[in-house]
């Protein structure tokens, strides 16, 4: 009698898949360390060396100097936080790709592995990843001098939302990854989520823009997202309706791309 293979068991499955794409971050700790430095040297840079200026301009009466620095400090900590993850993303696109070039999904379609748990222990992976670089980036700006007001129900919050951020721009970068080529595509693919940040409300106010960019930056997900997380570390009244937009769009965004990643995960790709 031909034996027959057992069937998949998703959960476990996914709990292994997890530990590989831990034990992978564990094992590489310099790509950890890169995506924390670059949102730390980006906060330092526009703090230092931008802040004394723009920090006049967003702050209620600050002044040009160590005022504007430390008003610009409180403004941007929030933007560098959602870049945190959109870099954390960016990477696990990379790391998709290396498995769906190199041979390794296409030795796990072979065995009895659900489908589901080989992207989700990236995803899974990637939000440990973005809460420990996330705790490590708001701990630098604490010590520049960064006093967040948040109370333990704004942290609760905050703990939530960046939750289903990292999940949204996971998603998305996992679909990028395993629909790219290469490698190279699939670090090249998800710049657009690094660039959107700098196109939001996170660095300067929209008032301040162009009309045909503050359009635009106006109806794009990172600004409501942006003042989802500045208004629940300042722990003042949350506008309800932006960090609705907020949500909404995060599921949206999510939805989107696990249809796509599943999609595309199905439909066999020429290697190399």
């Amino acid at each position: 009698m031909t034996a027959i293979a057992p069937a998949p068991a998703p959960a476990r499955d996914l709990v292994t898949m997890t530990r590989r794409s831990l034990t992978r971050m564990r094992r590489y700790p310099s790509l950890t360390v890169m995506l924390v430095a670059m949102p730390v040297v980006l906060l330092l840079l526009f703090v230092y060396v931008f802040g004394g200026a723009i920090g006049a301009g967003v702050g209620t009466g600050a002044a040009p100097g160590a005022a504007g620095r430390a008003a610009y400090l409180d403004y941007i900590t929030p933007a560098i936080l959602v870049l945190t993850a959109s870099a954390v993303a960016q990477a696990t696109s990379i790391n998709v790709a290396m498995d769906m070039t190199g041979g390794v999904v296409t030795r796990l379609r072979t065995m009895p592995v659900a489908p589901v748990a080989v992207l989700g222990g990236h995803v899974v992976g990637a939000l440990v990843q973005t809460l420990l670089a996330g705790a490590v980036v708001l701990g630098a700006a604490v010590l520049l001098g960064y006093r967040p007001g948040a109370g333990p129900g704004d942290w609760l919050a905050l703990v939530g939302f960046f939750t289903l951020l990292a999940f949204t721009l996971t998603w998305l970068t996992v679909a990028m990854g395993v629909s790219a080529r290469s490698v190279e595509s699939a670090s090249n693919t998800p710049m657009v989520l690094l660039l959107l940040p700098f196109l939001s409300s996170g660095f300067v106010p929209v008032e301040t823009m162009p009309a045909a960019l503050r359009w635009f930056t106006e109806h794009q997900p990172f600004t409501p997202v942006n003042e989802t997380v500045r208004g629940l570390l300042a722990g003042g009244a949350v506008d309800m309706p932006t960090v609705l937009s907020a949500v909404a769009w995060c599921v949206g965004l999510a939805s989107v791309g696990w249809a796509l990643a599943r999609r595309s995960y199905r439909r066999p790709r020429p290697i190399g």
